[in-house]
């Protein structure tokens, strides 16, 4: 059976550590931002302190996964919680932006194309298409080359019925952040 071609972006599912603390921090992105974020896209730490998505292969420093944000409308006055950052949104005050950044989270995510059980251990880079603005949703992928050094580790396959089927195109993967901004990537 083909696996259903059906991005969601990075979807927490457990904690190299076996406790699974689903703990966001916050953060900050700035007012008037030119890219819109969606849940469960990755971030990445800007100069200054802010946030953006990490929508290329080159972003080797993710910092973890968009949860949403809230922010005071410039426009209307108003709170507002969102699961998507609109790009351009201007605000008053701090846009606060959710993010699990624990550098041993486990996210399943699909892969573009097809991957094979001998590609667990490998890294992969990451497919960025932007989310939906009707549901904030992303519709972040990981690419189905793999290689020795990457944004992500797989380590595992989905258990998902429908998209775990190996060898086939948009397979679900078990993947780890390996170019995570909190990790020390240095030998001695």
């Amino acid at each position: 059976m083909a696996n259903q071609d059906k991005a969601f972006g990075f979807k927490l599912v457990g904690n190299l550590s076996g406790v699974n603390q689903n703990k966001l921090t916050e953060y900050n992105i700035e007012s008037g931002s030119t890219q819109g974020i969606f849940s469960g896209d990755p971030v990445k730490m800007l100069a200054g302190g802010f946030i953006d998505v990490a929508d290329a292969v080159g972003d080797t420093k993710i910092l973890g996964i968009f949860r949403g944000c809230k922010f005071v409308d410039a426009t209307s006055k108003e709170v507002t919680h969102s699961a998507h950052f609109p790009a351009a949104q201007t605000a008053t005050g701090d846009i606060v932006a959710f993010v699990e950044d624990n550098p041993f989270n486990l996210y399943e995510v699909q892969c573009t194309g097809s991957l094979a059980r001998s590609d667990i251990g490998a890294c992969v880079d990451i497919a960025y298409t932007a989310g939906s603005t009707l549901s904030g949703q992303s519709k972040a992928e990981v690419v189905s080359s793999s290689a020795a050094t990457a944004n992500y580790r797989i380590v595992g396959v989905s258990k998902d019925p429908e998209n775990n089927e190996l060898g086939s195109a948009n397979v679900n993967m078990i993947v780890l952040i390996n170019e995570h901004a909190y990790k020390i990537e240095a030998g001695v």
